[in-house]
């Protein structure tokens, strides 16, 4: 696999699982719910899932060779990143408004 393939599969999979808190009802995607998630549930689903593709991206990154040492300022900006790419499932969930 490519450096410019793993970058885009690490993007990919990030988008995906910044809106999946959003997008359904069940906790991780995997399992079911039977009351409604709240605000706070999804949040800390959307944490779950940023450390998930944080591992993902150190797995290919250790795939590709030396996994480079990371700041303080290295999660900032993805945490920032991840958050918006979550923005189109925030927005279908509970700014967007149906009609009937």
């Amino acid at each position: 696999m490519t450096h410019t393939s793993s970058v885009w599969l690490v993007l990919i999979a990030a988008f995906i699982a910044a809106n999946l808190p959003f997008i359904n009802e069940r906790w991780l995607a995997v399992w079911p719910r039977r009351a409604p998630k709240t605000l706070w549930m999804r949040v800390g689903e959307l944490l779950v899932w940023y450390a998930l593709v944080g591992a993902l991206g150190v797995a290919l990154e250790h795939y590709a060779g030396q996994v480079a040492p990371q700041g303080w300022e290295f999660y900032a900006v993805t945490g920032s990143l991840f958050l918006t790419l979550a923005f189109p499932g925030f927005v279908y969930r509970y700014l967007y408004h149906r009609r009937g």
